[in-house]
């Protein structure tokens, strides 16, 4: 498996990703912004539409859309936005990916009709060795900036009064941290797609905050569960043709979630029994 050349690329860009997705995905459940993917996911989908549709490259289009509306939210704030807005503008930006599709197939001669799939669901197989090597590095850009802010945006996360009045620029934080979101969803949404990265960033952290509360242990056990992921969704995908690669990356790092959740459901129903509790004669003398 691993001499043949697209598994190689599949998993040098495919382990970057997952890191970065990992530790991000730690903070975006902290920070209650997990929903912020989702919203970029959509985005990216539609920016390299456009791009494609107006001549430009897909990355350039991946980049330019997800970073200014990261930029936007992270101005916007924690304001609350009425549902009903988010859902009508998503639906909107989906839409509009869909006019940019038809302009791009029907009016450039060099159309490729699977752009659409690609980019909502990924391809992670069909990346190039370019491909990977600047998806490896873009991520591991983020991952270094985010070790050196772990320790800050976790206080401004945690505590964002405080650390304001401490001196942390808590709104520069939450820009920047944001801005790096965008940047890893945009080199995520080729590999497993816009519609997708969501369960790579959300099952992993979700798994590490039941696990502990140690916060930096949390952080390594996230970016290690999406990795893990990752890899196993490749082999699975390799083994099994039928199977596409993202679904199958997604499916453990559901199915790891799910058992985490289980198993910790399991151990507080046992703690809060009357026996576990001490209570064993009581209730044995009311029964």
């Amino acid at each position: 498996m691993i001499s043949q050349p697209f598994m190689q690329h599949a998993f040098v860009a495919g382990t970057g990703i997952a890191l970065a997705a990992g530790l991000l995905g730690y903070f975006l459940v902290l920070r209650a912004q997990v929903f912020t993917t989702d919203a970029l996911g959509h985005v990216a989908y539609t920016g390299a539409l456009g791009a494609l549709a107006f001549g430009a490259s897909a990355r350039f289009g991946l980049y330019a859309a997800t970073v200014v509306v990261a930029l936007v939210l992270a101005l916007l704030g924690r304001a609350r936005v009425d549902d009903v807005v988010i859902g009508s503008t998503f639906a909107w930006v989906l839409g509009l990916g869909s006019l940019f599709l038809t302009l791009y197939t029907t009016n450039r001669s060099d159309a490729d009709g699977s752009a659409s799939i690609t980019f909502l669901f990924g391809s992670i197989f069909g990346l190039s060795a370019r491909d990977a090597t600047v998806s490896a590095l873009v991520c591991l850009v983020v991952l270094v900036v985010m070790v050196l802010m772990a320790r800050p945006l976790l206080f401004a996360s945690l505590d964002p009064a405080v650390a304001a009045a401490r001196g942390l620029p808590v709104r520069g934080l939450g820009l920047l941290f944001l801005l790096l979101v965008g940047v890893t969803t945009a080199e995520a949404t080729r590999a497993v797609g816009g519609l997708l990265i969501l369960g790579l960033v959300a099952a992993p952290a979700g798994m590490a905050h039941r696990l502990t509360t140690r916060p930096y242990l949390a952080m390594a056990l996230s970016a290690g569960a999406a990795t893990s992921a990752m890899w196993a969704g490749l082999v699975i995908s390799y083994e099994a043709p039928q199977v596409p690669p993202s679904f199958a990356i997604l499916a453990v790092a559901t199915a790891g979630y799910a058992l985490v959740a289980l198993a910790a459901s399991s151990g507080e129903r046992v703690v809060r029994s009357p026996r576990k509790l001490g209570l064993g004669s009581e209730s044995g003398m009311l029964s």
